[in-house]
Parts: C-alpha cells; structure tokens; sequence
C-alpha cells in the first residue's frame, strides 16, 4: 500500500466525536481502530517502519493510550517497555517532569531505573496535539540518559503544532494520519 492508502485506511477506522470533552472540539477516537484487528497491526507496523532494523531498547508510551499502541510496538521490535504515568501512579522511586497546560499545569513521571544512560528509546502515543505532553516526555527520557529516537503517533492534528515542537528538540516525529481542527 502507498502512504496514503495507509493514511486512509486508518483514517477510516477512526472515530470521530463531535463536541466532546466540550463544545467546538472533535475527539479522534483510536478505540474503533484498536478493535480492528487489521488496523491495529497496520498501525504497529507503520508507527516504526522508518527505524525497523535499528537497535531499539525500549519504547515508552505515555498514559493510557500510549500504553496499548507502545506495549504492541515494544513487542514487535522485540524492545522492553518504559509507561510514562501521571503524577501519583508508579509505586517505586520516580523522576517527575511539570509541563504547561491550558490552564494550569500537570505532572508526568517514570521509574527512576526504567531505563540505562545510553538506551535508545522510541516514544509512542495515539495523537500529538500541542505536543506539551511528548516534549515533556522527551525531557524525563532525556533526564534519564536516554537516547530518544523518535516520537511516533497514529494521528497528527497540525494546526496545533505539536509536532513541529518535538522537531525543534531535535527529534524526528512519525505521525499516520493527519486531521484538520482541534
């Protein structure tokens, strides 16, 4: 299949949910396309085509949908797994990232022995929006010693610029399938 072929075929097995969490937004609904199964696989399959033969230790997914897309990629590149939890959820000793949202701030955070100085890491999640979230993901890799690869989405909404956040830190982002609008 060609690219694009890829991307609408994706496309399709995304749901798309007019005005939620709140009025004006289109939430972009990877469950329909987790469900199907050879959508899921294409997904996989794709998210790290453009390093397949490159030695990757981990990969890290970011809550909670990056745990599902990051968990299948791990496996299928025969890499360790590294969640990357909101602030209060991992039991053992952890370094903490604080990023900007809308309004306010959150936390991010990883075990402080998830990873070598070294490792090189791919960090994965089902959409890049703003791209606060991932840049601070990179930041706690970084922190850690990791080398971070790339950052790879299923979906890309790019009047938001997220991605281009992620490029200006020096890492190459892969992203699927791309939507206008918030």
């Amino acid at each position: 299949m060609t690219p694009m072929e890829i991307e609408l075929d994706l496309r399709d097995a995304v749901r798309s949910i007019p005005d939620y969490p709140k009025a004006g937004i289109i939430f972009r609904d990877i469950t329909t396309l987790l469900g199907n199964a050879r959508a899921f696989r294409r997904a996989v399959d794709e998210l790290v085509q453009p390093w397949a033969g490159m030695k990757i230790d981990k990969v890290a997914g970011i809550e909670a949908r990056g745990f599902i897309l990051g968990g299948a990629v791990a496996h299928q590149v025969s890499a360790g797994f590294v969640p990357i939890r909101k602030k209060g959820k991992l039991p053992h000793k952890r370094v903490s990232m604080t990023y900007a949202l809308e309004y306010g701030e959150d936390e991010i955070e990883v075990h402080a022995d998830a990873l070598v100085a070294g490792e090189r890491v791919v960090l994965v999640d089902d959409l890049i929006a703003t791209g606060g979230t991932a840049e601070a993901a990179i930041k706690l890799l970084r922190q850690l010693g990791a080398e971070v690869l790339a950052a790879c989405f299923v979906i890309d909404l790019p009047e938001l610029g997220g991605a281009d956040r992620l490029r200006k830190l020096g890492v190459p982002v892969r992203t699927l399938i791309s939507f206008e609008g918030h």
